[in-house]
């Protein structure tokens, strides 16, 4: 499709509505984000590092830093029928991670975070992919620090069952000293 001056159609000019309803929810939610308005759009930035309904586990600072995954959420020109793709930009994981599905990355370094392609049906909102994001950072150093084997199958988000992990993980960390440790899991990988 093109439009009247000969350019491609993005999916907003055919959509309004969607990118003033995804704009309003990102803006209210990640402040972090900005709006990158390039081929199909997108944004990038930092997540919260805890945007949940529940309160802050203990030791969340010194397992994953100050500040929240950096991150770049991408729009395809089929969006909204097409889930955007979420590339983790600090920390990003290695070759290594992006063939072992314990840590739900795909192949090409975009997040994993729908079970399936038809999880996704074109009403869902941005906001649930960038609060799964969220909890994908958190889970990601909880593996880095040895404490799960494998990210959980729904995600951090409503599920609270490893939240007593983190505090588990920080103090480890701390007895440790582990210098090299605390920069992996703060972000630099």
């Amino acid at each position: 499709m093109t439009s009247d001056d000969g350019g491609a159609v993005t999916w907003w000019q055919c959509e309004p509505r969607r990118l003033a309803r995804d704009k309003a929810d990102v803006g209210e939610w990640f402040p972090g984000l900005q709006w990158v308005n390039e081929g199909a759009g997108g944004w990038v930035g930092r997540l919260p590092r805890w945007p949940f309904d529940r309160p802050e586990p203990a030791g969340l600072r010194v397992l994953v830093g100050e500040e929240g995954l950096e991150a770049a959420l991408v729009y395809g020109h089929a969006y909204p029928m097409v889930a955007p793709l979420i590339y983790p930009r600090d920390p990003r994981p290695g070759i290594a991670q992006r063939t072992d599905h314990k840590w739900h990355v795909n192949g090409n370094g975009s997040l994993c975070l729908l079970q399936d392609d038809a999880t996704w049906n074109g009403r869902g909102s941005v906001l649930d992919l960038l609060l799964k994001a969220a909890g994908w950072r958190v889970e990601y150093a909880l593996i880095k620090a040895g404490v799960i084997e494998a990210m959980t199958l729904h995600g951090i988000v409503d599920d609270a069952q490893s939240d007593h992990l983190i505090a588990v993980a920080a103090e480890a960390i701390e007895d440790s000293g582990d210098q090299q440790a605390k920069r992996e899991l703060g972000g630099a990988s």
